[in-house]
């Protein structure tokens, strides 16, 4: 065993084999300082290549990069995978995952082709591919209209196999939906991605459950739900904030949603709220927020800054008391999760800041929307403790009369219920909440 490139710090990396033009080589894809040329002035800059490069050395001597595909801040490189005769590409543009075939010549690279598909919308990745001579590429396909599919690319003719499609029951036809992207413009200029999905025919100020994340690089990609049917068969239409904090649009997107610029994963969110509400989406009386654990943050977040926007909050298992846990070392996630926040022991000035958007810090004395919060009593990842202070607190706090509802689990962790039939009753519960908050549905 040998060290490809030593270990530094800040500095991501990881290695694939291949051959190319008869000689083995590494495909190195990485994060570090790399030279841009400017194409009007042929200037020579150095600058992190956030978003990743991919690079190749020889493999007898693998710190003798030579970059093959350079750094862009509108494309994040994810993934490369080589065969026999060609290589794979995985990478991010305008908040859609892509897959590119890049075919292995004679006398080294081709022409690298991107594969298309016929929606605005979608989600593709590749399957299990492993056999180095591969004339196909398994690949996975889905979207908020269309099932997940299972595609066999046919490399030499481009030719687009379908060979499973999971099945719905009943008479989904997905003609009958739409989905669309949309942009929000947030309070510092950037442009916000928003998907929406909706049956077809859906009337303006329609009711909306906006879902948001925005922690940890995680991407929200389209992707599709048969519960959500019954959402949208019932005239509701859904959206998804692809806020800062996630990994969307590059490593960037990340790097300006956390620490220290963690509030720009909540006023993102808010900006996208008033887009659907300007556009005639929605009403903010037919508007509900929807998000999980680190989401739940976000939820407990926007209701404190900007509650006159919601019917309903939804906050499921919500790290609403962040402060006190990440205080607190003893904690299971608290140490590693200083990376994701900040570390309020040793910095004031992140304790202060930590303290300015904590939901439960934060509760004031004003009209909240309607709110249910759902906690798990096993659950490890945020304590029960913090949706039961949260809501303990708005209860003694907030004025209105918007009910306030904290559902237990009892036998449940932080990813909820198990079981299948368990699993549809507690969907069930949150949508019936949902219908009844946004107005979809009068008894």
């Amino acid at each position: 065993f040998r060290v490809l490139l030593p270990r530094r710090e800040g500095v991501e990396y990881g290695a694939e084999h291949a051959v190319v033009g008869g000689e083995d080589r590494f495909l190195v894809m990485h994060n570090d300082v790399v030279e841009v040329v400017d194409d009007a002035t042929g200037e020579i800059t150095r600058e992190k290549a956030e978003n990743f490069v991919l690079a190749e050395a020889p493999v007898d001597d693998p710190s003798a990069l030579r970059t093959l595909i350079g750094h862009r801040h509108d494309v994040r490189l994810e993934d490369v995978d080589a065969f026999a005769g060609h290589l794979v590409l995985g990478y991010r543009r305008e908040a859609l995952t892509r897959l590119a075939v890049w075919p292995l010549t004679a006398d080294g690279y081709g022409e690298l082709t991107e594969l298309e598909f016929d929606e605005e919308l979608f989600a593709v990745g590749p399957g299990a591919n492993p056999e180095w001579h591969q004339p196909m590429l398994r690949l996975g396909f889905t979207s908020f209209i269309t099932p997940s599919r299972v595609y066999d690319y046919v490399v030499d003719s481009g030719e687009l196999l379908l060979r499973k499609a999971q099945p719905v029951l009943g008479d989904f036809d997905p003609s009958d939906y739409e989905q669309r992207r949309d942009w929000a413009v947030a309070e510092d200029g950037t442009r916000i991605p928003l998907s929406i999905v909706a049956r077809k025919g859906a009337p303006a100020n329609a009711p909306v459950l906006l879902y948001g994340y925005g922690s940890y690089e995680a991407s929200i990609d389209p992707g599709f739900s048969v519960a959500r049917l019954s959402l949208l068969d019932r005239g509701m239409v859904f959206a998804v904030a692809h806020v800062r904090g996630g990994g969307e649009m590059g490593r960037h997107w990340y790097e300006n949603g956390k620490t220290l610029a963690k509030k720009n994963t909540f006023t993102d969110f808010v900006a996208c709220a008033r887009h659907l509400i300007d556009t005639g989406v929605t009403r903010p009386d037919r508007l509900v927020a929807d998000g999980g654990s680190a989401g739940g943050l976000l939820m407990g977040a926007v209701a404190n800054l900007a509650p006159e926007l919601f019917a309903g909050i939804l906050a499921n298992v919500p790290f609403v008391d962040p402060l006190t846990s990440i205080l607190d070392p003893s904690l299971p996630l608290t140490v590693i999760e200083w990376d994701e926040w900040g570390n309020p022991l040793d910095n004031p000035e992140v304790y202060e800041y930590m303290r300015s958007y904590s939901p439960y810090e934060n509760v004031e004395a004003k009209d909240y929307p309607a709110i249910l919060a759902i906690t798990s009593l096993n659950d490890t990842r945020v304590l029960y403790v913090e949706p039961a202070k949260w809501v303990a607190k708005l209860r003694a706090t907030k004025t209105g009369d918007a009910p306030l509802l904290l559902k237990t689990e009892m036998s449940a962790g932080h990813g909820g219920v198990s079981g299948r039939y368990e699993k549809w009753r507690e969907v069930a519960f949150e949508f019936a909440w949902v219908l009844e908050t946004s107005g979809a549905y009068r008894p």
